[in-house]
């Protein structure tokens, strides 16, 4: 197996050996972070982001110098049940867009500093409509899959993965209504502006997807179910936490993806926080089946990993005052 999943079991496998955070490092930065020129508590809940980050680099002194926004392309079949308001060919010309610097995700990666890859798979071969058959094969799987796992640079301290694909958000409320149940008019909400005939249809489709593929979990509902963009950003937050680099999630359809990893393995993101709540009706459900607090609110629905790239401002803020800050004794200020 070495590094690189060949198989299903083999990511099985590689999701129970990866590493956790390193509990000495989480000790020596909360006992940094009590030292630090300001009040216990003062700064909230980046001081536990910091210490979280502090513990999967294993230092008291988190960075975030090396930020990757990672970007993943796919069409899906189920688009010919009428899912989207925007025809397919927008997935292929919102690609060339990303690689020209015209998206939100080109500004913000630069505003923040990440380095930003793009990837498209098989645009010009779209999945199997999901409610006649799976979306994918097991080797189309493990190829998207793959291609996230290589996507990541070993060399980054923070990840973003992100995602354009016309018809991802009910390939997303599929995955997260057979991981997770109830009706499936939780999962679904308008994604690129349907009107209520439209959503009725997303319904309907979400509904007999999940029945035909009954009983598909973790990965095999992400193979079913889910888009090669989708497997590709499981394969890139997968690999990264044999790495120990910490995710940001972006919106719904990355935490659908993500959470196939959680279904598979309750623990496979500890890795990850929750950069914002989308206003995908049913983000905020999926983050709360995961034990996850977003950390904006701002009712973004763009996608491209546009809501975690805003995140990294707030990580690098957490990890700036952590480990730039004087300590009490460094500054000669009295700590009462």
């Amino acid at each position: 197996m070495a590094d690189r999943p060949q198989t299903l079991n083999d990511i099985r496998a590689l999701l129970a050996a990866a590493p956790g955070p390193d509990s000495a490092a989480i000790a020596a930065a909360g006992a940094r972070n009590g030292q630090l020129t300001k009040p216990p508590g003062a700064l909230g809940r980046l001081e536990d982001l910091a210490i979280w980050m502090g513990g999967w680099q294993g230092t008291d002194k988190p960075h975030a110098d090396a930020p990757q926004v990672v970007v993943f392309a796919g069409n899906h079949g189920v688009t010919a049940q009428g899912v989207s308001a925007f025809p397919a060919e927008v997935t292929a010309q919102m690609v060339l867009n990303f690689r020209a610097g015209g998206a939100a995700i080109n500004q913000l990666s630069r505003l923040f500093g990440a380095r930003m890859d793009v990837h498209a798979l098989d645009l010009d071969t779209p999945t199997a409509d999901f409610t006649q058959g799976p979306a994918m094969d097991e080797a189309g799987f493990l190829h998207a899959f793959l291609t996230g796992w290589d996507a990541v640079d070993p060399a980054s301290d923070l990840l973003v993965t992100g995602e354009m694909g016309i018809g991802n958000t009910t390939s997303a409320a599929a995955v997260a209504h057979a991981l997770f149940g109830g009706d499936p008019a939780d999962w679904v909400g308008r994604g690129t502006g349907v009107d209520d005939a439209g959503l009725g249809v997303k319904t309907r489709v979400v509904a007999a997807g999940v029945a035909r593929h009954a009983g598909a979990t973790g990965l095999e509902a992400l193979r079913c179910l889910g888009g090669r963009e989708l497997a590709a950003m499981a394969g890139a937050i997968a690999r990264a936490r044999t790495l120990r680099i910490p995710v940001i999630l972006d919106g719904f359809i990355c935490t659908a993806a993500a959470a196939c990893l959680h279904s598979e393995l309750p623990g496979a993101l500890d890795h990850c926080l929750a950069g914002h709540v989308s206003a995908e009706p049913g983000h905020p459900r999926l983050l709360g089946h995961l034990g996850k607090e977003p950390l904006l609110h701002l009712g973004l629905r763009l996608g491209e990993g546009s809501g975690a790239a805003l995140a990294i401002g707030v990580v690098k803020g957490a990890v700036a005052c952590q480990s730039g800050m004087a300590t009490f004794a460094e500054a000669g200020v009295s700590d009462g």
